[in-house]
């Protein structure tokens, strides 16, 4: 069955993807446009069954208001309607049909884009969108006459309803198998063709056209557009949005997170089972293969949970207001009021936020809301800046919160300065007025904005989770190798264990009076037991810190030392900041391996322990502190300004279109968190608080 390939194309906000969704359901993919970043989406179904069924190629195209504007989207969806280009994967050749869909509520304008598509000469199916909704409002669209005047097929639907997707169906069948050219060409002078549309409009449609849906439409932007209460507004529903991505998606992110960790334990027990000797395959498969898939998965939930609400406030027509409503405030700094949803969405995670920004239409403005995304405050930073405001404010919980305050600010403030910079410099160009249509409001689809979502997850999980998963093994090749033997400390402490494990010593000096007094207080099995344990996780812990040490990770981190000196860290917290550059949140771990020599303990009192030991951990000359006021502070700015999370280097690079975007954001917030956090401790030691 020979596939029939069908052009879709229309106006922004005439419900063409709740059409596709509706078309084809899930049956698609999506990929890019060839040298864009444009989404691509293929879809395919069948109409008619058995022999006599027709296979349809469907190619939803970029919403334009023209064929011929000089911008991206337009010269898109003339290749593909033309048969020079298609998406990526897929043959470049003529569809057999153009499918236009207008908005029946907005038909004067819709009909210019129709015009244009009719001049090309190809089979051609009008599908008159909202028709209920107009019917609703007191608006009458004739088909026949529609018909007539076009030459062409139209069919009166509602593609959220589903009516009259049979009859579009029929026509679709009808147009690709016959291949009869429309009958009528429309004039291709632009003030004609305006004129040619208005008569048509005269003479297709009835009803006064004062419609109820409209006049709820103005009441609402008397409030949402307005240059205060709109502000207000916009204020309240996207810290809802923010709030519900935040909280909402900590639940299943934590299930994911518990998942990989019982998947982890389950290889051990696997292991265990099967009698296999723990070795350099299993630390692969655990720390290499589950950590990268499950470091990689525990982003979806707030991606799909941020693309859910987008597509629903986009669904209603607000996001048009909002990106109005903002626009004033971000046009200094070089950005559009569409920056502002993605630049908010990256304070939960920048991998959505990064996404999000694809609704902004200038692709200098696009590009650099993607540069300065990352700045913005993520979940990931939280647990660095817990450690080291309680580390500088352990008896002041209020001025810790205010530290924290103080740390969005700054990451606000140099993301909205580095755009203003690359919009004067490398993204220099005038920036294209920002021309909304704000649409009626209308009740959200369910359907459209699940189907929409599971398409992002499924890019998600696609394009970038490979990437990552091939770099976090890297990572951890780096962190294991090469192998050290283990020091005599350990080798003394794995003796001393067996020594009470086989009876020959009872009790033995920890240097840790504390733990000394509750072992005291066990009857001699439990004592013994429980020394065994203590000794062991020592030298199972110096061990893991030693190999730190001596791994091409630990090399790297005494290489890099003298780089880092001037920040004031040492080479241990050298290790912690080379480690966060895959991810930021691994810091806290790190350095409780590294100098804490045990990581995060698994109750309350354990915890406290390490947040004790890593306040009075000490450096090479067992003096100076390592988390000195000072270098607290200093590595507060660098956590707050750097590049430290390989997934949103992988999605820049893929969102960009090319990885001299990824390596020059790197590069760009690198620097600014060098210099930031130099500054800061210098100012410390100034301040006396060396």
């Amino acid at each position: 069955m020979t596939e029939r390939r069908v052009a879709l194309v229309g106006n922004p906000n005439t419900g063409k993807t709740t059409l596709f969704n509706r078309l084809t359901g899930l049956r698609h993919k999506t990929s890019n446009f060839p040298g864009t970043t444009l989404d691509a989406r293929v879809g395919r179904f069948s109409i008619g069954q058995g022999d006599g069924a027709v296979a349809i190629e469907l190619v939803d195209l970029p919403g334009v208001y023209s064929l011929e504007l000089r911008q991206l989207e337009s010269e898109v969806a003339l290749g593909v309607i033309e048969g020079r280009s298609a998406p990526v994967g897929e043959p470049a050749f003529e569809p057999q049909a153009v499918l236009v869909v207008v908005d029946a509520t907005n038909l004067g304008r819709n009909l210019l884009l129709v015009g244009e598509t009719l001049r090309r000469r190809l089979p051609t199916v009008v599908a008159v969108n909202m028709a209920d909704l107009a019917a609703k409002q007191g608006l009458h669209v004739d088909a026949a006459v529609l018909r007539e005047r076009l030459g062409c097929a139209v069919v009166l639907i509602s593609a959220r309803a589903g009516e009259g997707i049979d009859e579009l169906r029929g026509a679709l069948r009808e147009a690709v198998t016959v291949g009869a050219v429309p009958t009528r060409t429309p004039p291709g002078d632009e003030t004609a063709l305006g004129a040619w549309a208005e008569e048509i409009v005269v003479s297709a449609t009835s009803g006064s056209g004062e419609l109820i849906g409209r006049t709820f439409t103005d009441r609402a932007d008397l409030v949402l557009t307005h240059p205060v209460l709109g502000v207000l507004a916009f204020a309240g529903i996207m810290t809802g949005l923010f709030l519900c991505v935040f909280w909402l998606a900590q639940y299943p992110m934590g299930w994911i997170e518990g998942l990989f960790g019982g998947l982890g334990s389950a290889l051990d027990w696997a292991w265990d089972g099967l009698g296999l000797r723990v070795g350099p395959l299993h630390d692969l498969l655990k720390d290499g293969v589950i950590a990268g898939v499950g470091s990689t998965l525990v982003f979806l939930p707030q991606i799909c949970l941020l693309f859910f609400l987008i597509c629903l406030l986009e669904d209603t027509g607000y996001l048009a207001r909002a990106a109005f409503v903002m626009d004033r405030a971000l046009r200094p700094f070089g950005l559009p009021g569409h920056s502002f949803v993605p630049l908010l969405s990256s304070h939960a995670c920048a991998l959505p936020g990064i996404i999000a920004a694809r609704c902004i239409p200038d692709s200098r403005q696009r590009l650099a809301t993607i540069l300065v995304a990352p700045f913005m405050t993520c979940s990931a930073r939280l647990p660095v800046y817990v450690l080291l405001t309680g580390l500088l404010f352990k008896d002041s919980p209020l001025t810790a919160a205010l530290a924290f305050v103080g740390c969005y600010a700054l990451g606000i403030g140099a993301g909205i300065l580095s755009a203003l910079l690359a919009r004067r410099t490398i993204l220099r160009g005038q920036s294209r007025p920002m021309a909304l249509e704000l649409p009626t409001y209308k009740r959200p689809s369910l359907r459209n904005a699940v189907l929409a979502t599971t398409d992002r997850a499924m890019v998600f999980l696609k394009k970038a989770g490979t990437a990552i998963l091939a770099i976090c093994i890297v990572l951890w090749w780096m962190g294991s190798y090469p192998k050290a033997e283990p020091s005599a400390k350990v080798v003394a402490l794995r003796e001393q264990a067996k020594m009470v494990e086989a009876g020959t010593a009872t009790t033995w000096d920890l240097n840790d009076p504390a733990k000394q007094a509750e072992l005291a207080k066990l009857d001699e099995a439990a004592r013994k037991k429980a020394l065994v344990e203590v000794l062991t996780a020592r030298a199972d812990h110096l061990e893991h810190r030693e190999a730190k040490s001596a791994s091409l990770m630990g090399v790297l981190g005494r290489g890099l030392e003298p780089v880092f000196k001037p920040l004031g860290y040492d080479w241990q917290l050298t290790v912690g900041v080379l480690a966060s550059f895959a991810a930021r949140e691994v810091f806290v771990s790190t350095m409780s391996v590294v100098i804490a020599g045990q990581e995060e303990g698994d109750d309350e009192n354990a915890n406290q322990t390490i947040r004790q030991e890593l306040a009075s951990a000490t450096r090479s000359d067992g003096v100076t502190r390592v988390f000195s006021p000072a270098t607290c502070w200093s590595l507060l700015v660098f956590y707050v300004l750097a590049m430290q999370c390989l997934p949103t280097l992988v999605l820049t690079s893929k969102e960009s279109g090319h990885v001299k975007w990824a390596v020059l954001q790197f590069v760009w917030m690198t620097t600014v968190a060098y210099g930031g956090a130099l500054l800061a401790y210098n100012l410390a030691r100034f301040a006396g608080l060396s």
